[in-house]
């Protein structure tokens, strides 16, 4: 399996940092975890959605990470979620839900499902877990937003 991850240069690094400083919607403030998607597409989208269009950076990579086959993930599935699970802001219980996976460190790998694209996959990766150096981290690929994503369209 192949997850993605899109970043600012300055933040490729694979530890975790962001989502612990900030918390995320599937993870506590004070807990190191890093967020990847099931395609480039998806960490596209995902990064899109998160970002203000004034202050998306220049200087995007795309990194790839290689998992292997029967790598262990625990999963969380759309049926197991509140059902507000795709309210922003995000509900608190999310971050439970992720805090108490990072806390018990059973995986290294999350699955959650995509508030974006439902039907897809994100994943969370806790940079902690034994099993987190077994995972074959991409050099970072410069990537760029199509410019009309971010155009005002004109009446035709």
């Amino acid at each position: 399996m192949r997850v993605w991850r899109i970043a600012t240069a300055a933040h490729a690094a694979f530890d975790g940092e962001g989502a612990r400083r900030y918390g995320s919607r599937w993870t506590p403030r004070g807990v190191a975890a890093v967020y990847a998607s099931a395609t480039l597409s998806l960490a596209a989208l995902e990064r899109f959605v998160h970002t203000d269009p004034d202050l998306e950076p220049a200087d995007l990579v795309a990194m790839l990470v290689d998992v292997t086959d029967g790598f262990p993930i625990h999963s969380l599935e759309i049926g197991q979620l509140p059902a507000d699970w795709r309210h922003y802001p995000a509900p608190d219980a999310l971050g439970r839900l992720g805090g108490e996976w990072l806390a018990g460190a059973r995986t290294a790998i999350l699955a959650v499902p995509s508030v974006v694209i439902p039907h897809e996959w994100n994943y969370v990766l806790n940079p902690k877990h034994a099993d987190f150096r077994r995972l074959a981290i991409g050099q970072p690929e410069p990537f760029s937003f199509d410019p009309r994503m971010r155009a005002k369209r004109r009446p035709r």
